[in-house]
């Protein structure tokens, strides 16, 4: 999420005629406001710890990206954006450190105010906030921002902006949203959303517009664009914010451009070919093997690892339950079992990778092993006969001896078809009422290792008499698919961070069955997910928080509904060597916030 706000001083204000704006009482103004507890930084900071306030300004980065772009317009459903805009271009009231799992420090707002309830926020505009084109940000165009995402916005937008029963201005700098509900992240939410100058949008229809080259008040604005190939992204000299703690040490490149390119493959012999300057690797056995071109080898590329502490999210083929055929979940059990992650991990990885062991593993919001306990076995106990097998009881994944056979696995996944009604023909087929087993899996183009996986995954569902069909369309193809939900079995990837809350309704919400654009890909509808959610979003101590994950967790895992591969414990960038990063890696490692926000370009390499 990311959103930025401001406020114009209004004439009659300068003519000494100001209106009188009234309300109830304040609470105190705060320059930061965190989740739970309070914000790690003190009033007046320096800089972000991540960032380094003396690094050089100047220079040039440049990414590859696999697929294309038809849109400059990220904030909406239609078409496919180009990169950079949401992140560079515009910002929003409150910036996020990515050293924190939830706290949100002043950026076009100067302060926040809420009450202990959080039933309402107020934001404070700093006076010198300003888009690109030298207009003031004001309070008009918070308001007008947030009610248009809120209505004619992506869906991911739609689901907190069902919750806000007034947003009003209160004050020449000042606006306050007022909630319909108890949500206690709705005041950081608000906060994190995009602020867009109205008057560059006045007779246009939002939903609909892609072409239109976004004025925003971000530290860049939109240089050359080649619709489909490449954006850039040219620093603003005069961007507003230059002073300001939050930013000492970001934004330290003149150009950000983004390349893009047919498929993953290509955008790698691109980065070896001096096209790019730096590539992110996710396969472990990749970056072992594929790093000795001569580039590497001179030293004019270097391999940095960073360390990251958040969440494995979950990664891997999703089935759809909307199709009937993967309702059942014993039908989902035994694609599990069929799949044999120990021996696809040595093939593919060298098996140096672990394996997502739920969606929140790799952190203390992970579910734990065995039967459910204390709170979080309070919080699931009243939805018990709605949960699948070992949501209470408990849920591991399968493991087998990492052989090709994957016998006593392949054992399991045909008992369980077979109770669920399905049985192999004389033909060698698996079928239920004479009806075949039959389902499509969907890829992207150019993902070769997603390919690798799945021509595995297939070879196996062979000798249970299932035959998938295996269709690869490209980036657009795949996009309008998966928003429409049509497809079987898909590649399936969501990142999950150290504080989940109202994005996990866009994510699993009963809402995403049926409107499209959501991140439930599944199609699950479970009232239990849903109240564990409320659960997260009304915790007013991290333990409430931490329980209600880790049951949402279970709940999640249990519904087998991704049949899951590995996660990265470090994130690993291949880069020139002029490009450096602070030595202080943030608590996320290289997520968003890092590449390139922290780093800068260094001519001499040293």
């Amino acid at each position: 999420m990311q959103g930025s706000v401001f406020f114009h001083a209004i004439t009659a204000l300068a003519l000494g005629l100001a209106p009188v704006f009234t309300g109830p009482a304040r609470a105190e103004p705060q320059p930061a406001i965190a989740m739970y507890g309070k914000p790690a930084l003190p009033s007046g900071f320096t800089h972000l710890p991540y960032a380094d306030p003396d690094a050089p300004k100047g220079g040039e980065i440049r990414f590859g990206v696999s697929g294309m772009f038809d849109s400059l317009n990220p904030w909406i459903l239609n078409g496919r954006p180009a990169q950079g805009i949401s992140s560079y271009v515009t910002e929003s009231l409150m910036g996020r450190s990515m050293d924190e799992p939830f706290t949100l420090y002043g950026l076009l707002a100067e302060s926040v105010e809420t009450d202990d309830a959080r039933n309402w926020v107020e934001f404070t505009l700093r006076p010198d906030a300003k888009f690109s084109d030298g207009n003031p940000v004001t309070v008009e165009d918070v308001i007008w921002s947030y009610e248009t995402l809120g209505t004619q916005g992506h869906p991911r937008y739609q689901n907190a902006w069902s919750k806000v029963d007034k947003i009003e201005q209160t004050g020449p700098r000042k606006l306050r949203i007022t909630f319909k509900e108890a949500d206690r992240e709705l005041a950081l939410i608000m906060g994190m959303r995009p602020v867009l100058e109205k008057a560059q949008w006045e007779g246009r229809d939002f939903s609909s517009t892609t072409d239109i080259v976004p004025i925003g008040s971000g530290p860049y604005t939109v240089g050359r664009v080649d619709p489909g190939k490449f954006i850039e992204l040219k620093r603003n000299p005069d961007y507003w914010g230059n002073d300001l703690g939050f930013n000492k040490g970001r934004n330290n490149f003149d150009v950000i451009r983004y390349d893009y390119f047919g498929d993953g493959g290509v955008v790698f012999e691109a980065f070896k070919g001096s096209e790019t300057d730096s590539y992110t690797e996710t396969n472990a056995a990749d970056w072992g093997r594929n790093y000795n071109f001569p580039a590497v080898t001179s030293g004019e590329v270097v391999k940095s690892e960073i360390a990251n502490g958040r969440p494995s999210g979950i990664k891997g083929l999703v089935m759809n339950t909307r199709n009937p055929l993967f309702a059942d979940w014993r039908v989902r059990q035994a694609m599990i079992d069929a799949f044999n992650f120990e021996f696809i991990n040595t093939t593919i990885n060298g098996g140096a990778e672990p394996r997502i062991a739920s969606y929140f593993s790799n952190s203390e919001l992970g579910m734990k092993p065995g039967p459910a306990e204390g709170k979080v076995k309070a919080l699931l106990e009243p939805f018990a006969d709605q949960l699948p097998p070992g949501t209470i009881e408990g849920y591991a994944l399968p493991q087998s001896d990492g052989g090709v056979r994957n016998r006593k696995n392949m054992r399991a996944a045909t008992k369980l078809l077979e109770e669920a009604g399905w049985h192999v023909d004389g033909d060698g087929i698996l079928k239920k009422n004479g009806r075949p087993f039959s389902f499509e899996i969907v890829l992207q183009q150019g993902a070769a290792e997603t390919q690798s996986v799945v021509d595995i995954y297939v070879e196996a569902l062979k000798k249970l008499g299932i035959f998938p069909k295996v269709t690869v369309i490209d980036d657009a193809q795949y996009s309008q698919r998966t928003n429409a939900y049509d497809f079987d079995m898909a590649w399936y990837w969501r990142a999950l961070s150290l504080s989940p809350g109202n994005e996990q309704m866009l994510y699993w919400g009963s809402k995403g069955v049926t409107e499209p654009g959501s991140r439930n890909w599944m199609g699950m509808n479970s009232p239990a997910a849903e109240a564990m959610i409320r659960a997260m979003l009304n915790a007013r101590s991290h333990e409430d928080f931490v329980a209600a994950t880790r049951a949402l967790d279970r709940i999640l895992t249990a519904g087998r509904y991704v049949i899951p591969i590995w996660y990265a414990p470090v994130d690993r960038i291949a880069h020139i060597k002029q490009l450096h990063f602070p030595e202080k890696t943030p608590l996320y490692g290289a997520w968003p916030g890092f590449q390139p926000d922290v780093w800068w370009y260094d001519e001499a390499g040293q």
